[in-house]
């Protein structure tokens, strides 16, 4: 059975946790404004896509190859949601993004391939919630769709907020923090369950 919750919240807090694309996103709307940052974030968007197709086959040959890889890859993505929730707890509220001078299309479809976080993102989603319950090439398709809607939507409500998100973060930065690692605890625990 296929856990949608724990798939939800992981690759919810993954793609609306502080990240380049998320803070780049941020600096350039509050710099140049929403509409004109849009290009910027389809080039995420393109680049995101083309990310999660490649860490999907990856993930699917790893996994059909060498089917014992499973509980590795089921502690190691357990480690690594343990890691997050640690950073995220510990983190401070002080968001302050330097550089994002170039708002390109070409800019933010080469950022996913220079960013570790979408790397992780999609293969810890894919070994853990995706592939053990599903194999049909259409149906990963479709994961590849819902994992690029929803890590490059957080680039675009981060530009649509601006500064006022980064002054929210800013302002309850420990509870909000405290929220999402203890999110990230449950996911890792509900992987053994």
């Amino acid at each position: 059975m296929f856990p949608l919750y724990d798939f939800l919240i992981y690759c919810f807090i993954a793609a609306y946790t502080p990240g380049a694309n998320n803070l780049l996103s941020m600096s350039n709307a509050a710099r140049l404004g929403f509409r004109r940052s849009v290009v910027f974030n389809f080039g995420i968007t393109a680049g995101f896509f083309f990310v999660m197709s490649l860490c999907t086959l990856f993930s699917a040959t790893l996994y059909n190859l060498l089917p014992k890889v499973k509980i590795f890859m089921q502690v190691l993505g357990a480690i690594y949601m343990l890691y997050l929730a640690w950073k995220v707890w510990k983190s401070s509220g002080d968001l302050k993004a330097e550089g994002g001078k170039e708002t390109s299309f070409m800019a933010g479809m080469i950022l996913q391939f220079m960013n570790p976080k979408i790397y992780i993102y999609a293969i810890t989603a894919m070994s853990l919630y995706i592939l053990p319950v599903y194999s049909s090439p259409l149906v990963l398709f479709g994961f590849v769709l819902v994992l690029t809607v929803i890590g490059a939507s957080g680039s675009y409500v981060w530009a649509l907020f601006g500064a006022a998100f980064c002054r929210f973060f800013a302002r309850h930065a420990k509870a909000v923090n405290l929220v999402m690692a203890l999110l990230l605890v449950y996911c890792a625990v509900s992987l053994f369950l």
